[in-house]
């Protein structure tokens, strides 16, 4: 028998809020769990989690193959179990080669993490509802992160044993994401014939995908500028406009509470629209925040800087409100489902790439011209609006249009969808 919509939305939710509460706890203190348990010194912790990171990203292609030839479900809950197993071992470590080898599995989990859940969805919801669930998922992780960052402090208050109560309590995470998700069956219509996926071509028929490898190539701009909260904007916040410490909490918190509390609404307003205009619109609005941010360097200290910050802040929040949930089910339904995984490993890459380089790319812009920096991220997410523009007629149709142009809504779908929502 089918899985009743609302169930299948529910566990989904469910293992989604577990999953980054137990990343919430962990993710904040990874470096500073392994310098306190093995005394490492912080660079050499940095040095081999780097490392494993790297490996991690070399693999990427391996997981969308994996993907293909098993199913999203099957590589999504292995990788919460070996990121589990890893966890458990975290306590046992006490040296570099140890440290390595469990860190390792970690970095290959975290890895196919996004190909395998972008493509889990796509098998689940399709169409506007695609866009709905990854607006609640966006929405409830944040809120879930949030979370799994108090109970971490709650943990750590108490006294050193809270190291280990923070790392076993990541694994718990996992494996109870494991178990609610590996109950969702996946529809009839998401299975290829016979059971197996067609592997014919392989990463070939990715290559050939000139559309989709535009999609992957306009993304890097963006993917850049999503960093540029946790990376830049301190450093510039402190040492440029010399704000207190203080402020990059409170700027951090409005863009993580705005996202928690508005993405929902503002998505299932955007299913109504083509989803490469959402995306566009949302990296051009990237730009002008970018803009406004390089114009607070001309700004005196006082309320006149404060307000522009928050202004500029708001003005982020809202690009990433319109791209983010938009642009993952832009890019899930405009891979073919034959080759899914591997379509979506390859688009892992303009965010894995970015996201490695930014710290020291970013730093290094800044370092030479803080409105530079914030110019040059201007050009290029105004430029990935523009290009994503012009790649709209080259998709498919199904991919631009989150409901097909004419379709009558159906009511008591959307009635289902309200009230799990």
């Amino acid at each position: 028998m089918r899985q009743k919509r609302s169930s299948v939305r529910f566990k989904y939710m469910a293992g989604m809020i577990v999953d980054a509460t137990g990343s919430g706890m962990y993710v904040p203190l990874s470096l500073l769990y392994f310098h306190h348990v093995t005394g490492l010194p912080l660079t050499e912790v940095g040095a081999i989690v780097t490392t494993a990171s790297v490996i991690g990203l070399v693999s990427n292609p391996v997981s969308g193959v994996l993907i293909d030839r098993f199913g999203a479900r099957a590589v999504l809950v292995c990788g919460y179990l070996l990121r589990a197993a890893a966890f458990c071992v975290y306590p046992f470590v006490d040296n570099a080669a140890a440290m390595f080898a469990v860190v390792l599995p970690v970095a290959l989990g975290d890895t196919s993490y996004p190909p395998a859940i972008q493509s889990f969805v796509a098998e689940i919801v399709q169409g506007a509802d695609r866009d709905k669930l990854l607006a609640l998922q966006r929405s409830l992780r944040n809120a879930g992160m949030g979370l799994g960052g108090l109970l971490a402090g709650a943990a750590l208050a108490l006294d050193d044993s809270g190291f280990y109560v923070v790392v076993l309590g990541a694994a718990a995470g996992y494996v109870l994401a494991a178990s609610l998700l590996s109950t969702i069956r996946v529809g009839a219509s998401a299975r290829p014939a016979g059971g197996r996926v067609s592997r014919r071509g392989g990463y070939r028929m990715v290559a050939r995908n000139r559309p989709f490898l535009g999609l992957t190539l306009l993304n890097i701009p963006t993917a850049f500028a999503y960093m540029v909260l946790s990376v830049a904007l301190p450093v510039y916040l402190t040492r440029e406009l010399d704000a207190p410490v203080s402020l990059v909490g409170i700027v951090y918190a409005v863009n993580t509470v705005g996202i928690a509390l508005l993405q929902i609404p503002v998505t299932r307003h955007l299913v109504t629209y083509r989803r490469t205009r959402a995306v566009a619109l949302g990296a051009g609005i990237f730009a002008l925040s970018f803009v406004t941010f390089a114009v607070l360097g001309s700004l005196s200290t006082g309320a006149a800087l404060i307000a522009g910050v928050f202004v500029a802040t708001a003005m982020f929040t809202v690009g990433e409100l319109l791209h983010g949930a938009t642009a993952s089910a832009l890019v899930a339904q405009a891979a073919p489902e034959e080759t899914r995984g591997r379509h979506l490993a390859v688009y892992q890459l303009s965010w894995a790439v970015p996201i490695a380089l930014a710290p020291t790319v970013l730093t290094a812009l800044l370092s030479l011209s803080a409105t530079g920096m914030w110019l040059l991220l201007a050009a290029g997410t105004a430029g990935s609006a523009l290009g994503v523009l012009r790649l709209e007629r080259r998709l498919p149709r199904a991919a631009v249009h989150p409901e097909p142009p004419g379709a009558v809504p159906d009511v008591s779908e959307s009635r289902s969808t309200r009230e799990v929502a």
